[in-house]
């Protein structure tokens, strides 16, 4: 059996509502040599028969149990023999364009091990906001400068089949039928950015300049619910750097104080949503005077829990520059 140049992952967990959308998007396209690994985490709605009613480019696997995510991305990888591997969750779109423009840039760099697409930020109805609409990614070796900023969305991300090789602990590439371990396991929120960051340090990194993914949001945001998660995966990530990177605190001290910043401000985040106000500023205290997302924290930290949500939506819709 020949082998595909891209395989698509699908990780699926009762995604049946916007299921069917996603794969006429995925069928659609203008580029037609990939494969479609779907992984089925233990589905209970339609999810199963809307994947197999599709067309033979579609490999169905269903879990024997349902796992977090980042265990899902792994067991779908391991059938994975794409030259590149690219990734649409079960509610988001591609345009037509999506996979031959991102094909084309890959083949055209061999040194490009992780690239992505303008996104926009849907609800299904009206477009919310476009991740490119106020600054350009960057381009090349920029790993800092994705951890300062990250702009990839998980449906636009194309890899390098190759460049996940080295991140598994035992050298094994995709598509061998064994988890690889790819994606952190041990990790529940940020499984995707840590696999970004560390093809990010070895490979070049490329974006195509429109919008050709959508990524569909479902009402009430539920990543304000996890900020302590994140604050702890944050650290986790911090310290996995300092394992895989010799002298990672001297060639990187900025990206050291940023994620120790980030985290004590995702800390913070989560004791204030429970009412625990006062310990939510003394988190921060040391960086309270160090940028205006600190600033508006400590303020808005006086106000009850109960507030959050709003403050939140107030906050992402402020321009970027004002977020950092």
């Amino acid at each position: 059996m020949s082998r595909p140049t891209v395989s698509v992952i699908m990780n699926c967990l009762n995604g049946a509502q916007h299921l069917q959308a996603a794969l006429d998007s995925l069928m659609g396209q203008s580029f037609t040599d990939f494969e479609v690994i779907f992984w089925d985490n233990g589905s209970t709605d339609a999810s199963p028969s809307l994947a197999r009613a599709c067309d033979e480019r579609l490999r169905y696997f269903r879990a024997e149990r349902t796992t977090p995510l980042g265990q899902a991305r792994n067991l779908a990888l391991a059938h994975a023999r794409g030259r590149y591997l690219a990734f649409l969750d079960c509610d988001d779109l591609w345009l037509p364009d999506k996979l031959q423009r991102q094909t084309a840039l890959m083949e055209y760099n061999p040194r490009v091990g992780l690239s992505c697409t303008d996104t926009e930020i849907f609800d299904g109805t009206h477009v919310l906001q476009r991740i490119f609409a106020h600054s350009k990614p960057y381009r090349g070796m920029a790993f800092a400068e994705l951890m300062q900023g990250q702009w990839i969305s998980m449906s636009s991300a194309m890899l390098r089949s190759s460049a996940l090789t080295p991140l598994s602990t035992e050298g094994i590439a995709p598509g061998q039928e064994i988890n690889g371990g790819w994606f952190d396991q041990e990790l529940n929120v940020c499984e995707e950015a840590d696999v970004f960051y560390r093809v990010a340090h070895d490979w070049e990194l490329e974006y195509v300049d429109a919008p050709l993914t959508r990524w569909r949001v479902h009402g009430r945001n539920t990543t304000f619910d996890k900020f302590g998660q994140f604050a702890d995966e944050t650290l986790r990530i911090l310290q996995k750097h300092r394992r895989l990177y010799p002298h990672y605190d001297q060639e990187y001290p900025d990206l050291v104080a940023l994620l120790t910043r980030r985290a004590a401000f995702q800390k913070a985040v989560a004791l204030w949503r429970t009412g625990r106000n006062a310990e939510a500023r003394e988190v921060v205290r040391p960086w309270r005077g160090q940028g205006r997302k600190m600033q508006l924290f400590w303020w808005a930290s006086y106000l009850p829990g109960a507030c959050f949500d709003l403050a939140a939506r107030l906050y992402f819709a402020l321009p970027q520059g004002w977020r950092k």
